[in-house]
């Protein structure tokens, strides 16, 4: 595929769903205690203000009592200029809600697709560059889901590669994330995998791992609370950031990533 500079990170609308009560029963690797639907939501309206001040136009769907996860939207679709893909998370409490989803990307989207066979997709293990769209193998994505979808990202004429996610990484983009302009924040983990090659990483410090998962958007890159050694590096490779609290979502292994679809139309 061509290089389209800004694809990764300059969006002109997004998705957001808000968090139910349920989101106690959410998935969660290590237990640090149940999240507060309240708080939580109040959380997100934060993170829902800051995408808009951001140039965002902002979808936000209603609570999904009977999908804990739901709220974060970024695991059942992946959008891209030209439509949006329906994915399979790979777990069975999630297996609904790509048709949940669906009728707010139709809105959108004059396509919209489901990912062939019946192999697993997280959206959370797939990363976005301007040059190349990298799908990582994990518990939630396997590699005849990962092969299914980079063969349709293929006829859509993107590059796709499905890489081997470190042992220990939830998601791909647990551990990493695009600041646009060609560099990568990444754990030291991630970045000793040699996945980026010569491309320009910024190495996220030992001890605030979480804090590989941020998004750029537009002019911005959203932090997570809590995590200044990752803000100043960030902010030392030149970008301008705004920290956003988090601390409902990580309870179910959740981050700035997941809790939005981003995508630009016109």
């Amino acid at each position: 595929m061509p290089h389209r500079e800004g694809l990764s990170w300059r969006f002109t609308h997004a998705i957001t769903r808000v968090p139910a009560d349920s989101v106690a029963d959410g998935l969660r690797a290590v237990d640090t205690g149940d999240p507060s639907g309240e708080a939580f939501r109040a959380e997100h309206a934060v993170y829902v203000d800051a995408l808009k001040a951001a140039g965002l136009t902002v979808d936000v769907l209603p609570q999904l009592e009977g999908f804990p996860d739901s709220c974060f939207v970024e695991d059942p679709a992946f959008c891209l200029p030209e439509g949006a893909i329906l994915l399979r998370p790979g777990t069975a409490s999630r297996a609904g809600e790509a048709a949940e989803i669906r009728a707010a990307l139709e809105a959108r989207f004059d396509k919209v697709v489901e990912i062939p066979g019946d192999g697993h997709v997280d959206g959370g293990d797939v990363l976005t560059l301007d040059d190349e769209i990298l799908i990582g193998l994990s518990a939630r994505t396997d590699r005849p889901g990962a092969e299914a979808f980079a063969a349709l990202l293929t006829e859509w004429s993107y590059n796709a590669r499905v890489a081997e996610t470190p042992e220990g990484v939830l998601h791909f983009k647990t551990a990493c994330s695009t600041l646009g302009e060609g560099v990568i924040l990444a754990t030291k983990v991630m970045i000793d995998s040699g996945f980026f090659g010569d491309r320009t990483t910024v190495q996220v410090p030992e001890d605030e791992e979480y804090a590989a998962n941020v998004i750029r958007v537009n002019d911005v890159v959203l932090v997570p609370e809590g995590y200044p050694k990752t803000r100043d590096v960030v902010e030392a490779a030149g970008f301008k950031i705004v920290v956003l609290p988090t601390h409902e979502a990580r309870k179910v292994d959740g981050g700035l990533s997941c809790l939005s679809l981003r995508f630009s139309l016109g």
